[in-house]
């Protein structure tokens, strides 16, 4: 399930993401709502966003991480179908894997949520396949 549309801006383990949330699209309820912990998940695919861009511009594969935590995370005010959200993201530290991300969800000029969330991305080398 992709939530994010673009990569719109990326500094060294920093960056923002794009996302329009559509009538229909995943975890939007029938009134037009979206559900509350998608915006965290939001938060994650933005982190992926700047990561995997990080990766590729020096050269290395993008890996598979996984959401592995949320902390702290405030959640400001609901988002709808036909909201378009700016993710800002950056890491603030990385050892082993894990990673742990600050996270802002803006809509126009007003903060929709903030928080910490914590990854894990899978370091080793995926499996080649066979022919």
């Amino acid at each position: 399930m992709c939530l994010v549309d673009r990569l719109v801006e990326f500094k060294d383990q920093a960056g923002t993401v794009d996302a329009r949330v559509l009538p229909g699209q995943v975890l939007v309820d029938d009134d037009g709502r979206l559900e509350t912990l998608a915006v965290a998940e939001m938060i994650a695919q933005a982190y992926a966003a700047v990561k995997g861009c990080g990766d590729r511009l020096a050269g290395r594969p993008v890996k598979q991480g996984f959401l592995v935590g949320i902390r702290n995370i405030q959640f400001h005010q609901a988002v709808f179908a036909g909201d378009q959200l700016q993710i800002h993201v950056n890491t603030v530290g990385s050892i082993s894997g894990f990673a742990v991300v600050e996270g802002v969800v803006t809509r126009k000029s007003d903060i929709i949520a903030e928080g910490q969330i914590k990854l894990w991305v899978n370091e080793n080398e995926p499996p080649e396949k066979e022919n």
